[in-house]
């Protein structure tokens, strides 16, 4: 597609951005690859939306066709405890509620027309049961199908000593690379509370992560390969905060690419793929600046959170004579009540506040704009979108490395 599209930038610029030619729905491998070095090159970044329920999944998906937007949607331990419900006390009840919402997204998502990143968020250490169930129903994925279920994945061990946390991270990146799963990590840690992982009363200065934190994530992770970002701390907070009460410094992240820059000597300005946490109490300045440094994505979860809430409040607010009964209101003592109470009257406009809001975060990171949606017409595309391949292409791909180590070793 060689129609020039406007990217309209936080700092009200107008520029014209080339869509990223990737296909609809979800994407892996050297697609995703490809979206965030576009992402990158082009000074936006894509909003990723932690989801619970089919109904989040689809607001965002609906967002991201109205804004003209690739799009993030990603699943947290607790989300998917939810997804698979609350009763459920099976010890891999998480990764299963992951798995299922992978799935559901993967069905819906070619009907909206927009590339989708499915991945998983912050998984801390003693959540790494979650995490390979994930990765186990990847490799089944596929094997099945030629790519993995999830696009990428996130290992938050910001709480563990540097070296534990990037020798973990090393040892499931050799985990991913033969499926091509992108590996998001985290060194330096992120404020607030958020999800079980409560960061409030750390040592400020860990708020902060250095050059060389930064470099040395880098160093072990690129001979493995290059499908992997950082999620640097600048002061960033989880939870909800008024612009300005947080003391977010994002100029730091450029100085982490001028020195990965020049430990590599890269040719590219911005060789690191940055990641943004924690995007609450922060100003547009403030984002706007972080994208520049080559942050590619940001996480949004407690406004939309607000927002999904804002939807179902306003309306019954506004039809509270209507919801007090089955029957009853103010047109009669027996009128019926059901096309007020009925969940997908009031559960639509929960998903449509929610979609708003995404939108607003689509705007203010410049993805909006940068991928007109390639909707199928109607009918063309298959009710099962799952075709199984002839050969296991995992087995194929860990051969591969296999016989290059080996020749590597002089065997």
């Amino acid at each position: 597609n060689s129609v020039i599209h406007c990217c309209f930038l936080p700092t009200n610029i107008i520029k014209m951005v080339t869509p990223c030619d990737v296909p609809v729905g979800v994407i892996t491998g050297d697609d995703v690859t490809k979206l965030l070095q576009h992402a990158k090159d082009n000074g936006y970044a894509i909003p990723a939306f932690n989801c619970t329920t089919s109904s989040t999944c689809n607001s965002v998906l609906e967002a991201a066709a109205k804004c003209n937007s690739p799009v993030i949607i990603q699943a947290s331990n607790g989300g998917g405890q939810f997804f698979v419900g609350k009763s459920i006390k099976d010890k891999d009840a998480c990764a299963v509620g992951s798995v299922a919402m992978a799935m559901h997204v993967r069905t819906v998502a070619p009907f909206y027309g927009v590339p989708v990143i499915l991945h998983s968020d912050h998984c801390a250490k003693k959540l790494l049961p979650w995490f390979d169930g994930m990765l186990e129903a990847d490799e089944a994925y596929y094997a099945q199908y030629g790519e993995p279920l999830f696009s990428s994945h996130m290992l938050d061990l910001s709480e563990e000593p540097d070296e534990e946390n990037i020798a973990i991270c090393v040892e499931y990146f050799k985990r991913m690379a033969p499926m091509k799963i992108w590996l998001e990590m985290e060194i330096g840690i992120t404020g607030g509370e958020e999800d079980g992982v409560n960061n409030e009363d750390v040592d400020p200065e860990k708020l902060y992560t250095s050059p060389e934190q930064v470099y040395s994530v880098y160093e072990a992770l690129s001979p493995i390969g290059n499908m992997f970002s950082i999620a640097a701390a600048f002061g960033n907070v989880h939870g909800v905060y008024k612009p300005g009460n947080v003391s977010l410094q994002p100029a730091r992240l450029q100085t982490h690419q001028e020195f990965t820059k020049e430990k590599i000597s890269a040719s590219e300005d911005k060789p690191i793929f940055l990641v943004m946490h924690g995007g609450s109490g922060s100003t547009d300045e403030e984002i706007a600046t972080a994208v520049k440094a080559g942050v590619v994505k940001m996480n949004v979860d407690t406004d939309t959170q607000w927002a999904y809430w804002d939807g179902t409040r306003k309306f019954v607010a506004e039809n509270s004579d209507y919801l007090q009964g089955q029957i009853g209101n103010p047109k009669g003592p027996d009128a019926p009540n059901k096309k007020y109470y009925d969940p997908r009257v009031w559960i639509r406009k929960a998903e449509e506040s929610m979609g708003e809001r995404c939108g607003v975060s689509m705007d203010k990171l410049g993805s909006k704009g940068t991928f007109p949606p390639k909707k199928p017409e109607s009918g063309t595309t298959p009710i099962y979108n799952f075709k199984p391949i002839a050969h296991n292409p995992l087995k194929d791909a860990v051969e591969g490395v296999s016989k290059m180590v080996a020749s590597a070793m002089g065997k």
